[in-house]
């Protein structure tokens, strides 16, 4: 769902786990709707994206960015005049295989929806934290995004389990005593994965 942090929490992990000397590339998949550079400060220094990359038009690294904080934290931005149509299963799984090469993690930080862009983000993931806030609409996308980690990922094809966590944003303690929002607890007896 949008507006749940999203692409917030990818730049937190990612400079988070670079804090810790591992080395991190965050990768922006919500092609055409660019925001990951805006958050993390880099939006005047795309030159080339993740789109060029699968194109050929650059190599992976003419496109990574390093963020100027913290030296073990890079960013692959997605195109901001491209079609996620220009978003190839091929592509991804090359990018993906050159980053595991350099890099300790890769955090894909996924467009909201399930569309072409969210599906490739989650393809080759090891590991998912699903994004969510303690509202219905959201947690019933949550759980939609779940059910397609468990079927559709190259992990699940092999007939292996998908690590996955639960991060809960903009959560208020008040507001869901009052019944404004879900509680924690109906949160996770909805989802059934651990909370981060």
């Amino acid at each position: 769902k949008g507006g749940v942090g999203k692409t917030t929490s990818t730049a937190a992990l990612g400079a988070a786990l670079a804090q810790r000397n591992e080395k991190v590339v965050v990768v922006d998949f919500d092609v055409g709707l660019r925001n990951l550079d805006l958050v993390m400060g880099a939006e005047r220094r795309v030159v080339y994206d993740l789109i060029n990359v699968i194109q050929g038009d650059a190599k992976l690294t003419q496109a990574l960015i390093r963020d100027k904080r913290l030296e073990t934290l890079f960013l692959l931005p997605a195109s901001q005049t491209r079609d996620k149509d220009n978003l190839t299963a091929e592509g991804v799984e090359r990018v993906i295989n050159d980053l595991k090469r350099y890099f300790d993690w890769i955090i894909c930080d996924s467009p909201a929806g399930i569309e072409r862009g969210a599906t490739l983000a989650m393809r080759h993931a090891d590991v998912a934290v699903v994004v969510t806030n303690p509202e219905v609409s959201s947690v019933r996308d949550s759980d939609r995004i779940i059910g397609l980690l468990d079927a559709k990922t190259a992990k699940a094809e092999r007939g292996e389990r998908m690590e996955k966590h639960l991060l809960l944003t903009r959560y208020d303690a008040n507001r869901a005593e009052r019944g404004d929002m879900l509680k924690v607890d109906d949160v996770l007896e909805i989802l059934s994965i651990p909370l981060l």
